[in-house]
């Protein structure tokens, strides 16, 4: 049972860490710049934690700047405010990051202006059905040698999609529960100490506000876990910290 749980624990953080400062901090908003070589070992560390679920950096950036500047309206490719359930959001975001990837839908040309993360080698084996299936018949074969009853084979699929999964339950949760620290014209929110927990990808009003600042905590009473890792990545030389650009919320959305 110990097994299955470090286990667990560890793919689920990891994923998380390589999503939020990656991915996101990184790919979609460039909070930091860093070394051609060090962004090709981050954009592997990316694939290799999150194994089957491998979300292509380039798609998901577009994505997510499309949802800053849509946000919580009927563009917005993942607001919950026009979904019934998280699931048909996580169907209907899929579809549209599918479209990205594979050259159905061209993004606006705005969404691509700043610097996007591209590896094609990385992304063409990230991609590959075959490689997907191999990850989950580690998953499986993980669980067959170390899961003391059927039921621990319930977190398979958790592993399975585990970015997507991690995805939509900060864009589900950070849109309808918690509490306002800005009003910024649409539903993002805190939802402390979930926040903490979601390595500060849940204080989605501050970082709504702040679109540009890598520390997403703005509260005393918050924290943000993965700003201290990029600080110290920082000082150690690794990568370099953009001084944030203080941003008013565009007029258009408060129309």
């Amino acid at each position: 049972m110990l097994a299955i749980l470090i286990f667990f624990g560890a793919h689920w953080f990891l994923s998380l860490f390589f999503h939020t400062f990656f991915l996101h901090r990184y790919g979609s908003h460039q909070m930091y710049t860093c070394s051609k070589p060090v962004e090709r070992f981050f954009y592997f560390c990316t694939w290799f934690f999150q194994g089957s679920s491998y979300l292509i950096p380039r798609a998901y950036g577009v994505m997510h700047r499309m949802h800053h500047e849509f946000s919580d309206t009927e563009k917005d490719p993942h607001s919950p405010h026009f979904f019934k359930d998280v699931w048909h959001m996580m169907i209907q975001t899929r579809l549209i990051y599918n479209n990205f990837v594979y050259g159905k839908t061209l993004p606006e040309a705005r969404f691509m202006e700043d610097p996007l993360p591209e590896w094609k080698a990385m992304d063409k084996v990230g991609d590959n059905i075959f490689v997907r299936l191999t990850w989950i018949a580690l998953y499986i074969s993980f669980y067959v040698a170390f899961a003391p009853s059927f039921w621990w084979y319930l977190l398979l699929p958790i592993h399975f999609l585990m970015g997507p999964i991690q995805g939509a339950t900060v864009n589900w949760c950070g849109h309808k529960y918690g509490y306002r620290n800005y009003d910024n014209f649409d539903q993002s929110k805190n939802t402390s100490p979930w926040g903490i927990l979601l390595l500060g990808e849940l204080f989605q009003n501050n970082h709504h506000m702040h679109k540009d600042s890598a520390n997403f905590a703005k509260k005393w009473y918050e924290f943000d876990p993965t700003y201290p890792v990029m600080k110290t990545m920082h000082w150690l030389g690794i990568i370099r910290l953009k001084p944030a650009v203080v941003k008013t919320v565009s007029a258009k959305r408060a129309a």
